[in-house]
C-alpha cells in the first residue's frame, strides 16, 4: 500500500470514529459558545475594549480558536488508545512508515478540528457581523489553526500509554495555553511575566490571526502569526516523528547486548 494510501485510510477511519462519539463532539461545540455568550454577556457591562467593541465580539475569535484547540488535540487521543490496545504497533510496523501513519493521524485531527470551528465561525453573526471577505479570511485561519492544533495534539500524546495519563497531560497542556493567549482577555493587561510567557505561545498567535481575519485590533504582524504558526507545526510533527520513532533510536533504547544493572541483593 502507498503511503498516501495509508495516510487515507487513516484519515476515514479516524474521522468515523470520531463522528460516533457525538458526545464527545457536541461538548467541543459547546465550550466556546458557553464562555461567549453566557459568560460573555456579564462581561460586556464591565469590560472595556479597545476599538469599542463588545466582550462578546472580542472574545469570538478566541471561541473559534478554542473549538479548533480542543477538536484537533482532543482527537489526538485515539491515539494512544490504538497504542494501548496494540494497533499502533501494527500500524507503525506497514512498509509505509511512521510519516503516513503520522500525517494520516494529523490530517484527520485537523479535519475535526476545522469542523468544530467551523460550526463557531458559521454561527459568528449571533455576535459580530463579518463581509464575505472577512468570512473567508476567517475560514482560512482555521484550516492553519487546526492543523497546528493537531501536531501538538499529536506531540503530547507520542509517548503516553494510556488514556488515563493523556487525559491528565491535556489539562494541564490545554487550559494554561488557551488562558494565557489572548482568547479570552488581552494580554496588554497581563503581568509582565505572564505576558513573556504568552508571546511565546503558539496558541496566541492562532488567535491573533483569527483577530486579523475578523478585522479586529492584532497584537502581532500578520506574518508574524504565520510564520509562527507554520514552524511550530514543522518543529511539532518533527517531534513527533523523533518520539513515534518504531525503533526507538532517539529516545534511549539500550544497544544490543548492553547488560541491565542487577536488581536484587548483592552480597
Amino acid at each position: 500500500m502507498s503511503a498516501a494510501g495509508t495516510a487515507w485510510g487513516i484519515v476515514v477511519r479516524d474521522f468515523i470514529r470520531s463522528t460516533r462519539q457525538r458526545s464527545r463532539l457536541l461538548a467541543g461545540l459547546a465550550r466556546p459558545f458557553i464562555w461567549v455568550f453566557l459568560v460573555g454577556a456579564g462581561f460586556n457591562g464591565i469590560a472595556r475594549l479597545q476599538g469599542g467593541i463588545s466582550y462578546q465580539a472580542f472574545a469570538y475569535p478566541g471561541g473559534i480558536v478554542m473549538a479548533a484547540l480542543f477538536g484537533g488535540m482532543l482527537t489526538a487521543i485515539s491515539t494512544v488508545y490504538d497504542r494501548e490496545f496494540g494497533m499502533l504497533r501494527l500500524m507503525l510496523a506497514s512498509p509505509s512508515g511512521v510519516g503516513a501513519v503520522l500525517s494520516g493521524r494529523t490530517l484527520s485531527a485537523a479535519i475535526v478540528g476545522s469542523m468544530q470551528a467551523g460550526v463557531v465561525l458559521a454561527c459568528s453573526p449571533l455576535a459580530v457581523h463579518l463581509t464575505l471577505k472577512q468570512y473567508a479570511a476567517a475560514a482560512g485561519a482555521v484550516v492553519l489553526v487546526s492543523l497546528v492544533s493537531a501536531t501538538l495534539g499529536l506531540l503530547v500524546a507520542s509517548r503516553l500509554t494510556s488514556v488515563e495519563n493523556f487525559g491528565g497531560v491535556i489539562n494541564v497542556v490545554l487550559f494554561p495555553l488557551l488562558f494565557l493567549s489572548g482568547a479570552l482577555y488581552p494580554t496588554a493587561s497581563m503581568p509582565v511575566v505572564l505576558r513573556t510567557v504568552a508571546q511565546v505561545n503558539p496558541v496566541s498567535y492562532m488567535v491573533d490571526l483569527m483577530r486579523h481575519g475578523f478585522g479586529q485590533h492584532a497584537e502581532f504582524d500578520l506574518r508574524l502569526d504565520l510564520g509562527a504558526l507554520i514552524a511550530t507545526a514543522v518543529v511539532a510533527f518533527g517531534l513527533t516523528a523523533l518520539l513515534f520513532d518504531p525503533e526507538q533510536r532517539f529516545v534511549g533504547r539500550k544497544p544490543p547486548g548492553e547488560s541491565r544493572p542487577p536488581t536484587g541483593p548483592t552480597v
